[in-house]
């Protein structure tokens, strides 16, 4: 069975995804920093047969990363990584004037320097697969100028970036970075408070559309779900 290993699969976009690729014979290494709720995502999707090894920890910690690693190894390798994991910087966003400087450079540890790293420790195992493939997950505010999401959209913008040169220099994977869009998560809850979420998609609506990368393995870009759910696909 393939292997993936999945950031932040506790909640939100990694936990749909998880259970999405499990229900398709997926085995699976989860990560998340808390323990419980990990271990609550790890038994449902364990529930449709995958194996699951739940790994909580910071994926800021190099050994955790190699954990996660060693983990997919013996689960027999890995075929895909997904970088998932992200935090804001500070919550509720603020303009740039007042960004606490603490808060983006533990944002861009964990949602630049961290991918970075797990990727450096998880590509030989990757290039070993018949068809591996690396997912990074971005943002629109990583290409938009939205009031108060500079900070964490510039640390996307860093990971489009680690994103399109590391598909240069491993021609035999697929690369792709994919904007999800707004989702109904608890991480968006918390960049704006008080925000009307009822009408922005579930993560379950949206894990759909990187299920459609790997159906049809497209070359390493920058893409979006709205964009791959929509595409005809010929």
């Amino acid at each position: 069975m393939p292997v993936a290993i999945i950031t932040g699969a506790s909640k939100g976009l990694g936990r749909a995804l998880a259970e999405a690729l499990a229900a398709r014979g997926w085995d699976l290494v989860l990560d998340a920093r808390g323990a419980g709720p990990l271990e609550e995502a790890a038994e449902a999707v364990g529930g449709q047969g995958a194996r699951v090894v739940a790994l909580p920890g910071d994926v800021t910690d190099a050994r955790h990363r190699a954990e996660l690693v060693a983990a997919a190894r013996e689960l027999g390798g890995a075929d895909l990584v997904v970088n998932n994991a992200g935090i804001l910087g500070a919550e509720p966003l603020v303009p740039l004037a007042g960004q606490p400087l603490d808060g983006f450079r533990a944002a861009l540890e964990t949602n630049v320097v961290a991918p970075l790293g797990l990727l450096q420790e998880a590509l030989p195992l990757l290039r070993e697969a018949p068809a591996g493939a690396v997912i990074n997950v971005s943002s629109d505010a990583a290409v938009e100028a939205y009031r108060t999401w500079g900070a964490y959209g510039a640390t996307k913008a860093a990971v489009d970036q680690l994103s399109a040169v590391l598909a240069v220099e491993e021609p035999g994977l697929r690369v792709w970075w994919v904007d999800p869009g707004g989702m109904r998560t608890d991480m968006l809850a918390a960049a704006e408070p008080g925000e009307d979420l009822s009408g922005t998609p579930a993560p379950e609506e949206i894990a759909p559309a990187f299920l459609r990368l790997l159906d049809r393995r497209p070359a390493s870009a920058r893409y979006t779900a709205a964009a791959l759910l929509e595409a005809s696909w010929r």
